[in-house]
């Protein structure tokens, strides 16, 4: 892909891995109010150990993918699936170039067209995907000022807001009008900012909770607020206002900012951060922007480096993800489940280990599902519906990059799964845009047929074996057998799980018309697709072995 560093920086960059490596960021990177050189340093050589990875690592595919290819027998094309489709790909070539970072979704209004927002870069790809299998680049907005690994997107009431962390010092917040994007007549176009806000210089993020209209800038320059949760109105869309700041608790490096409509009852109402600042999950009461007060902070064990999260719909739990513990500790890829129902004594409550080494990144809930972007493991999706013991379970996956799971920052960077429709975009660093359909549904048991008798035979045993072919996903199967052609069966019987039945006693040389039908908590499937398509048979004519005694005359 092309470098976005030149040839003296790439060399800092890999002696700088090298020696996180030696290190690996043992200690806390905490920067504390006032600033703390050595939690600075710390923060540096991760930067620049994950510049280091994207540099170096390998270009994704450069081939578009339009229209959909089922994920079938663990692959859709050549991407290792489960229950998720390829939609479509669009290579960074075909979207602006550099190399990707995050991702975000927009829909209009109007016409409930759906848009995706990808950070490069470079700058800032905009996608028409409301046709998902022929999706449309519609143009680019370059960066405000210097090129980097690290962009941010976020929407709020029809505007995107677009920071830029590390190698743009300076760059501050585009502000983009989103309806511009109902007419691009002739695309690709390069775009330019409605807006700039330069209340800072540069952000790792930008928090939005849309309820309020508030934005919150995190990370980035330490000199202002420490690095912590800046506060920003966003009520006039086109001119932001700085509105205060947290810093207590130093540098925050992600959040997620919510209305409370939650369990503990001393909150209800207020507007609180989940705040992940670099070793401990920290929750801010920030209702009243003049006096944001800290709730709690919570460290935990093998920490690497707090990095993000996401709360569960009702707001009873957490769910983190550390961007260093597989690195540094050698263990799968581990996402932790907190109980957060009371905020001020949030617990940890388990944790799920995936199968691999990859290291997790940006994770966000949908329902019962997390939809985890975990680096080189690509799209993970994770089946909540047993949280509350602390356990989670994979339901589906889709693997953007395919050459490994290393723990390396090399592959999916971020995904948006809150679109109607049902796609899921995906940013994968090395490659592109994946358009994805995950299949997460129970599905009613798959089309299967009968084997015998076949259908029309004749001379059919007094005591046949009816069989019938394996339906998955079925837990059950039922036969009917009838003596009358009226295309319904009252008769179902049970068969449980055998897909085979002897029957006994029918009658001679007599029809019969015979069904059988897979079954489970989501539907039934009929045989051969149709719940009249009965098979006959005829059973066979009995001659009856008589031997008949004639009278012998006998002459004398």
């Amino acid at each position: 892909m092309p470098s976005i560093f030149n040839n003296q920086n790439r060399l800092f960059i890999l002696l700088a891995a090298a020696l996180i490596l030696v290190l690996g960021l043992g200690r806390s990177v905490r920067a504390q109010e006032g600033g703390d050189a050595d939690a600075e340093v710390d923060r540096q050589a991760y930067f620049d150990r994950v510049a280091a990875d994207i540099e170096s690592g390998p270009a994704g595919s450069q081939t578009p993918v339009v229209g959909t290819i089922p994920c079938e027998n663990g692959f859709a094309g050549i991407y290792p699936c489960e229950n998720v489709d390829l939609v479509a790909f669009m290579p960074l070539a075909t979207i602006g170039g550099g190399s990707g970072n995050d991702i975000w979704g927009w829909t209009d209004p109007l016409d409930g067209k759906e848009y995706a927002l990808m950070g490069r870069s470079s700058g800032t790809a905009f996608i028409d995907i409301s046709d998902p299998e022929n999706p449309v680049y519609l143009g680019n907005l370059p960066t405000h000022n210097s090129n980097s690994s690290w962009r941010d997107i976020k929407v709020y009431n029809n505007f995107a807001y677009i920071v830029c962390d590390v190698q743009c010092s300076g760059h501050g917040m585009q502000v983009f009008d989103l309806t511009k994007l109902r007419n691009v007549l002739t695309p690709p176009v390069t775009f330019i900012e409605d807006a700039h806000f330069s209340g800072f210089s540069h952000a790792h993020n930008i928090v939005i909770n849309e309820a309020t209209g508030y934005a919150y800038r995190v990370g980035g320059e330490t000199s202002q607020c420490s690095g912590g949760l800046y506060f920003i109105d966003l009520q006039s869309p086109l001119v932001p206002v700085s509105a205060g700041c947290f810093s207590s608790d130093g540098y925050t490096h992600d959040a997620q900012c919510v209305s409370y409509t939650g369990p503990d009852a001393d909150y209800q109402g207020a507007e609180i951060c989940f705040a992940y600042n670099e070793d401990t999950l920290t929750i801010v009461n920030v209702t009243n922007k003049n006096a944001p007060a800290l709730i709690t902070k919570k460290g935990y064990a093998g920490f690497g480096y707090t990095h993000q999260g996401w709360i569960t719909a009702d707001q009873n739990y957490l769910l983190l993800d550390d961007e260093l513990d597989e690195a540094n500790f050698g263990h799968k890829t581990r996402t932790r489940v907190w109980d957060i129902s009371n905020l001020d004594n949030p617990a940890l409550i388990g944790f799920f280990d995936a199968d691999f080494n990859s290291i997790d990144h940006n994770q966000y809930v949908l329902g019962d599902y997390v939809y985890q972007s975990n680096y080189s493991s690509g799209l993970q999706i994770l089946d909540l519906s047993n949280i509350a013991a602390g356990s989670l379970s994979r339901s589906a996956y889709f693997d953007t990059f395919p050459s490994n799971n290393f723990a390396n920052f090399n592959g999916s960077w971020s995904n948006y799964p809150f679109f109607e429709s049902g796609v899921v975009i995906v940013s994968d660093i090395n490659s592109g845009m994946f358009i994805l359909k995950p299949n997460l549904e129970p599905a009613p048991p798959a089309a299967f047929t009968r084997s015998a008798p076949t259908d029309g035979a004749v001379d059919v045993s007094l005591d046949p074996l009816l069989s019938w072919g394996t339906s998955a996903g079925a837990e059950s199967y039922e036969y009917c057998i009838d003596a009358t052609d009226d295309g319904d069966c009252t008769g179902w019987v049970d068969n449980g799980a055998d897909t085979s039945v002897n029957l006994a006693g029918l009658i001679a040389g007599a029809t019969y018309f015979w069904q059988t039908r897979a079954v489970n908590p989501q539907g039934t499937t009929y045989a051969n697709g149709s719940e009249t398509a009965y098979w006959t048979f005829t059973t066979v004519e009995v001659v009856l072995d008589m031997q008949i005694y004639l009278p012998v005359v006998i002459k004398e």
